[in-house]
Order: structure tokens, then sequence, then C-alpha cells
């Protein structure tokens, strides 16, 4: 039954039925928050969950825990600073991203520094949202809704320097790669969506299929390029030339 239609209410009124109108309840985002500071992470996670739509299972300063966590607690979406106990952040996310994709959280990192190194560690490491020092709460929530999505999110001068950095690669860097397998038409296409940033329920609407048959062209097109994630599509989309940087820097 569709949310939004009109559902009989019991008992009926003069012989008719009342109509009530039943409300779509938002899909709930399950989140681990990770960071350093207990005073900050508490914070965090009490704005995080003022929104309807964002639930933090789970919250942890060190590394290594967040890992056995996110194994435990499936979140959706990870959100971290790279400031944590035991190993790096980046090397966390690493490890929480080398997994069945299908099953492996989305990362948000939050308040990194706009250094080449921590930003290229960053996005090689496959995290879907990169917020700088000048996030609000509310960036932060909108970063999580998107990383859910599988869509991409990242602080306007971190989008700036990805653009700078593909901008400035010699081209003998930027030789087109080709994919393991050929690509049909319909997976071509899919990969173009993915390099626009659409998640899988977006690419099952713009096409007009099924959600799971989007999520299966997807894992399809990661297997014939020889690709672990969604940012990698969007890489290969861009070197191999199918996608061009926008005019001007602005993503």
């Amino acid at each position: 039954m569709n949310g939004q239609s009109p559902v009989p209410e019991s008992p009926p009124v003069h012989g008719k039925p009342v109509l009530v109108a039943v409300r779509n309840e938002p899909k709930e985002t399950r989140v681990l928050l990770c960071g350093d500071t207990p005073v900050a992470r508490d914070a965090l996670a009490l704005k995080l969950n003022s929104a309807v739509d964002i639930n933090v299972t789970g919250t942890t300063g060190s590394g290594m825990e967040a890992i056995i966590l996110a194994r435990k607690l499936r979140p959706d979406v990870v959100v971290t600073d790279l400031k944590l106990g035991g190993i790096p952040g980046l090397d966390m996310i690493r490890r929480l991203r080398s997994g069945d994709q299908d099953l492996a959280p989305q990362v948000v990192v939050f308040a990194v520094t706009d250094t080449d190194e921590i930003i290229g560690g960053v996005l090689r490491a496959g995290a879907s949202g990169v917020l700088d020092q000048n996030a609000s709460p509310e960036d932060l929530m909108s970063a999580v809704r998107l990383a859910a999505r599988g869509q991409v999110m990242l602080a306007p001068r971190i989008a700036q320097w990805l653009v700078d950095w593909f901008v400035d690669q010699p081209c003998s860097s930027l030789a087109a790669p080709q994919p393991r397998h050929p690509l049909t038409r319909r997976e071509q296409e899919v990969m173009l969506l993915v390099a626009r940033g659409l998640g899988a329920e977006d690419i099952a609407v713009k096409l007009t299929v099924g959600v799971a048959t989007a999520r299966t062209h997807i894992y399809r097109v990661r297997c014939k390029l020889g690709v672990r994630d969604r940012a990698q599509i969007v890489a290969f989309a861009y070197q191999s030339g199918l996608m061009q940087p926008p005019a001007g820097g602005a993503l």
C-alpha cells in the first residue's frame, strides 16, 4: 500500500468510511560517530540525533573499536575525524572500505585540514564525504544523507582542490584507462550517472528500473572496471575522458 494513499478508519460514520492520511516516515540512517574528543563527540551526536531521519547508534574515540562496532552495528554511514586512538583514521577508513562494497558503510570525514597529502589520502581511502573545519552541523547532516544514498559531498575548498589537481596533471599521467572487460551500453550509462553523483535510487528512477537492478548494474560496472567503490568509478570516468571537469571549478 502506498504510504500516501488514504485508508479507511474504523468504524465508519453514517455508513461511509472516514479517510485519514497516512504519513510516510523518512528512512532512518544509522550512523557510527568517531572522534577523539569525548565532549565534542557527544555534542555532535546530540545534534545529529536531533534530525528525525538520523540515528547515532554508537560512538567511539578508537579506530580499532570503530571497525569492531561497524561490523556489529552495521551502520549506513561512519562519521569520523582523522584523529583517533589505536590506529590512524585513514587506516580505519581503508579497512572499512576494503570489504564487500554492498555491506561496507559509507564514510564521511569531518574537520579535514586542506593539505594535499591529507585530502588525497582521504579520497583514495574511499570516503564519500569530506568536510573541512568550517563545516556546520547542517553541512554534516547533508553529507550523511547524501552518503547514505551513495552520493558524494565535498567542502567547497576541497572540491576546488580536486578540480585544480585534475587540471594540473600532465597528459601522460592521464592516459585513458581501459576496463578489464567491455561495458555494455547500459553499463556505460550507469557509469556516467554514478560519475554525475547519482546513487542507486536516483539511477533506478532515471532508467525506470528497480533499485535492486540499479545496484546490480553498479556492481557489474565495478567488476568490469576493476575498481572497488563509486569514488573510483568517478575517477575512471574522468580519466577516460567520458566526463570532463566542470567549467570554472564548480562541482
